[in-house]
């Protein structure tokens, strides 16, 4: 039957009698019972300083820091990597090259965007990018100003100074022909004068060779204002050096050139006395980059950029002990002078001299080494 019709419920209600709030808050609950932990220091019981054992905050931090950051352009790259790219991204010399041309300096550096900023900022410091400089050749000096303004003064016998004529002049004056030109970079030699561009160009004049044989064969022409250099058009070069028998350029991947002096190999190679055909330098260089270049009468000096540190190589005529090998022995391709390991110095800058050497080290320290009379 019906509940509704029979009248009787079929669910029973129950009277709840009240009770206050306060006691069923006040139920007992188990209290919560701090562990206690053994820590290193005074700290309180139950904490755990990070700086009590650094070994654990330094594996922490690393293990972060090597993790993929997950942002573009490489979301594969890591925290450290990602903002050592940003800042070679920041450099000049970095910007204008392509994916292709980065990766294969980030390869030949190492493997590591941090590598590449090392060897991008090593560059800048030893050879004063994008700032004023002064160079002194033999018989004439050039000046380039942080615009890109190149003077030059003194003896003007093959038209070394790039004013248009064989006049020489003792006061700086403004090459005029290179207007909307930026210059970056100089080099001076007996009778010739290279200027690089922030474009990666090389200009030349005076001697119209890039070499003399070593009985002084000399370019019959003289070029008396800045011309680009077309054997090295396809090559951005960031800085020049002329020796006497033998000239060095220097690329932005850190790559080095010689012309001439390829008489019984003196740099790995067989060309005429003015060939103005580049040829890369062989040797243990061939894959270790390089951050600058300096030329002595008849010998090259090369500062390497390596994952272990800076480091310098040496090749050419030995003759005076100029090579810094202990020897006098000529040297056909670059050898690195173990010297500097020993005195436990980093070289930072080289210079050449017509027959000694120098370098100084990250410490101030400076070598020397040659012909000391």
């Amino acid at each position: 039957m019906d509940a509704t019709t029979s009248g009787t419920p079929t669910v029973q209600y129950h009277n709840i009698p009240d009770q206050p709030l306060t006691a069923i808050v006040a139920a007992p609950v188990s209290a919560f019972l701090r562990q206690v932990r053994h820590c290193f220091g005074d700290s309180t019981p139950g904490e755990f300083p990070l700086a009590a054992n650094p070994s654990i905050v330094l594996h922490a931090t690393c293990s972060f820091f090597r993790q993929p950051a997950n942002f573009a352009p490489d979301y594969e790259l890591s925290i450290s990597e990602l903002a050592a790219l940003d800042m070679c991204q920041r450099r000049a010399i970095f910007k204008p090259m392509t994916d292709e041309e980065r990766q294969s300096l980030k390869h030949r550096c190492g493997g590591s965007w941090k590598l590449v900023l090392r060897f991008l900022l090593a560059g800048e410091a030893c050879c004063r990018r994008e700032k004023s400089q002064a160079i002194a050749g033999p018989g004439h000096s050039i000046a380039v100003t942080s615009s890109g303004a190149v003077y030059s003064f003194g003896s003007n016998s093959s038209g070394q100074l790039g004013h248009g004529n064989t006049e020489e002049d003792w006061r700086p004056q403004q090459i005029r022909s290179l207007q909307g030109i930026r210059i970056i970079q100089a080099a001076a030699g007996a009778g010739r004068t290279m200027l690089i561009s922030d474009a990666g160009r090389v200009y030349a004049f005076g001697k119209d060779s890039f070499g003399e044989a070593e009985y002084g064969v000399q370019g019959t022409k003289l070029v008396t204002t800045p011309q680009p250099v077309e054997s090295l058009k396809d090559i951005f070069v960031v800085q020049a050096a002329i020796g006497n028998f033998f000239t060095a350029v220097l690329s932005r991947e850190g790559r080095v050139y010689t012309f001439s002096w390829g008489k019984d190999s003196k740099l790995g190679h067989k060309t005429e006395p003015n060939d103005v055909e580049p040829q890369p330098l062989l040797g243990a260089l061939e894959n270790i980059p390089v951050v600058q270049i300096a030329a002595g009468y008849c010998y090259l000096l090369c500062l390497a950029c390596q994952p272990s540190g800076m480091s310098v190589y040496s090749v050419g005529c030995g003759l005076g002990g100029k090579l810094g090998h202990g020897s006098r022995t000529d040297e056909k391709y670059p050898r690195l002078i173990e010297q500097f390991q020993l005195l436990n110095l980093q070289p930072m800058v080289v210079a050449a001299g017509a027959w000694h050497a120098a370098v100084v080290g990250r410490d101030g320290r400076v070598c020397t080494w040659g012909w000391g009379r």
